[in-house]
């Protein structure tokens, strides 16, 4: 249920097709309400579990359904060890300088472990955001495809962490926009000309997921680039939290298919990563990517942190916290009806279609302790406004159960049934 933001339009190269001022004008009043009922930028800090406290509010206890900390990692006393473990250990947080130039000795640890772990040749970024920066416009510049510039293809739905970008890739090379999961269309595209690139997510952040075998067989038939942005895939899906494009493509990545993926989100820690396929890919990310050439790495806490948290993926706590978020999302879906109800993926949206309405039954559970995400323009379309809720390991089965209640009881006085 993910909606098209004005600065998302259709094919193209010109920025025309951004609309940042039309976006503006129309979702200032919804972010004027979200933030007047307290719901937006808010301040608090780290209780057990799940549990924070807000600052606005004197330290007023709530649980938290936004974070997508999916296995509850991010405050686990490994991970948050290991931060520390490190900053004593290199008595720094940051380097001032580009990657291109001078490295953490222990970055070039973790990017050799998460490799390994991963199946893949990886390269850390300090945001997923700076990740895509970075790749998107290498693949445009046909240098991943046979010297060949890509139709670049975005599906509807990719991230604005994707879809910003699509100015500056339609600067290299033809843009086009599909929609959501049309892999007709794709392939029509894939048909009529030599070389396509797809840029997607594998875990879509409004839930649902991309159809990862047929577009793999759409690779085998046509030579499709794909370009997959599995943020909210990692760690949940996987043997070892190879993430949910990872673990279905299965074997080795090849020169056809990239995957971004987030160190924070299921991982844990923080940052962002891309897995390559081959050699002659890391030699290019690390000479030509943006973020790579021009900016600086992760400082040492979040490689400490991602280190810790790369080994505890090595062990069997690993499957026991996925086996808990399923039972968790699985305990939530009997309680609470949604268009995702059943799905393998973590991410429930229940549409209530009014913005001020959705606004207020967020504010209604958060009255009961409950802090949720109220959703609306760009984040999804226009009228089809609603909340976002995360269900993880973290939480407890009283907590899920509390959460249902509230709801039950916000709908029914708001006299509105979720969308489904």
């Amino acid at each position: 249920m993910a909606g098209e933001a004005p600065w998302q339009g259709g094919s193209g190269r010109s920025s025309a097709q951004r609309n940042t001022a039309g976006l503006i004008e129309y979702a200032r009043s919804h972010f004027d309400a979200a933030h007047f009922q307290g719901l937006m930028a808010i301040y608090g800090r780290p209780l057990e579990d799940r549990a924070v406290a807000l600052a606005h509010d004197r330290e007023r206890r709530v649980v938290d359904f936004v974070r997508c900390s999916y296995l509850g990692l991010d405050n686990h006393p490994r991970i948050v060890a290991g931060a520390v473990e490190a900053l004593k250990a290199y008595g720094t947080l940051h380097w001032s300088c580009a990657r291109t130039r001078l490295n953490f000795s222990i970055l070039g640890d973790l990017e050799v472990a998460l490799s390994e772990l991963f199946d893949a040749r990886v390269i850390t970024y300090t945001t997923v955001l700076a990740a895509n920066m970075s790749a998107l416009p290498l693949i445009a510049s046909g240098h991943l495809t046979g010297g060949v510039k890509p139709v670049m293809v975005f599906d509807r739905f990719a991230h604005a962490t994707l879809a910003f970008h699509k100015a500056t890739v339609a600067a290299e090379t033809r843009v086009e926009t599909i929609a959501h999961n049309d892999l007709d269309a794709l392939e029509m595209l894939c048909r009529t000309n030599r070389t396509v690139a797809f840029v997607c997510d594998g875990v879509y952040s409004m839930g649902g997921s991309a159809d990862i075998e047929r577009l793999r067989w759409l690779q085998e038939r046509y030579g499709l680039f794909l370009y997959i942005d599995d943020a909210h895939g990692i760690s949940i899906f996987g043997k070892h939290g190879e993430g949910f494009a990872r673990s279905k493509a299965g074997g080795p990545l090849g020169e056809q298919t990239i995957v971004a993926a987030s160190l924070g989100k299921g991982f844990g820690a923080s940052g962002g990563l891309v897995m390559l396929g081959t050699a002659r890919q890391e030699e290019l990310f690390r000479r030509f990517a943006v973020a790579h050439a021009f900016s600086a790495s992760l400082n040492v806490a979040a490689i400490g942190a991602a280190l810790a948290s790369q080994e505890l993926h090595r062990t069997e706590e690993l499957q026991e916290l996925q086996q808990t978020l399923r039972e968790r999302t699985a305990l939530f879906d009997s309680l609470v009806p949604t268009g995702q109800r059943g799905a393998p993926m973590p991410i429930r949206t229940l549409e209530i279609g009014d913005e001020l309405t959705a606004i207020g039954a967020a504010r209604a559970l958060l009255d009961r302790g409950f802090y949720t995400s109220a959703i609306f323009f760009p984040t999804v379309a226009k009228g089809r406004a609603g909340l976002r809720l995360c269900p993880t390991a973290g939480h407890s089965v009283d907590e899920i159960r509390a959460l249902g209640s509230a709801l039950h009881d916000v709908l029914s006085e708001i006299g509105g049934t979720p969308v489904p």
